[in-house]
């Protein structure tokens, strides 16, 4: 990807540090590039430079690198909002628990569990990697995934029928369906889809308000704050 600005110096070699790349590296590239335009972002990196630069260095394929590629671009878009800040891996690297602990207007708000699924945006082909990521949702706390993906649109997955479905195979009790994917069968889905506040689908490619989308579950005992949450999607939509 091409420069949007030339990169300082001191934005290069902290991306490098990161990275562990070279210059010449897409990723590195990217990072130096988030890091020169945001002060807020490259505060963000100097305060965690252990835990993402442990992250980069640790995914070996093009797909993980893409991955936590996804995660640095959510937080250098979120952050450009100069109400939210973020704390990554408030729950402790290495452990089950989200991404980022998302603070509006100097408010713990919620929780932001990142993913980004390696396959077409239909209800069927998501159900993995959101029941994955059920698991990692803590109790006691607004919880939030987003969904990384690509495409032309954000509203190309239908959260609601994604949601619809999920519940269909609970209530019929397709006790295998949720143990195959690391869940106590449906009691245990039940258990950690009551702690999803919200999904929000991000489409990087996309343009305008079909960039992202917000879906808030009626279920969840403890709801998204719903001011939060809608800075959080103008920030992913903005061009």
């Amino acid at each position: 990807m091409a420069r949007a600005t030339a990169p300082d110096t001191a934005a290069e070699r902290l991306a490098l540090e990161l990275s562990g790349g070279s210059a010449a590296d897409t990723t590195t590239d990217e990072i130096a590039t988030w890091l020169a335009d945001s002060r807020r972002f490259r505060a963000f990196a100097e305060a965690h430079r252990d835990k993402i630069r442990k992250k980069l260095r640790s995914a070996t394929d093009d797909d993980a690198r893409r991955d936590v590629r996804a995660e640095l671009a959510v937080a250098h878009r979120l952050l450009a909002d100069r109400r939210v800040d973020l704390a990554f891996e408030a729950y402790g690297s290495g452990k089950p628990g989200p991404d980022f602990t998302v603070t509006y207007r100097e408010r713990r708000s919620f929780n932001l569990e990142v993913t980004r699924p390696h396959r077409s945006p239909d209800a069927a082909s998501y159900a993995g990697p959101l029941l994955a990521k059920l698991r990692q949702l803590p109790p006691s706390a607004p919880n939030a995934v987003l969904l990384a993906i690509e495409g032309v649109s954000a509203e190309a997955f239908d959260v609601a029928a994604a949601s619809r479905a999920l519940r269909a195979r609970a209530d019929a009790k397709n006790e295998d369906f949720f143990t195959h994917r690391g869940l106590a069968g449906t009691r245990g889905f039940y258990e950690r889809y009551l702690r999803l506040g919200a999904i929000l689908v991000w489409c990087e490619d996309a343009t305008g308000e079909a960039r992202a989308a917000l879906w808030t579950n009626p279920s969840a005992r403890i709801a998204v704050p719903d001011r939060a949450a809608r800075a959080c999607l103008a920030c992913l939509r903005a061009g």
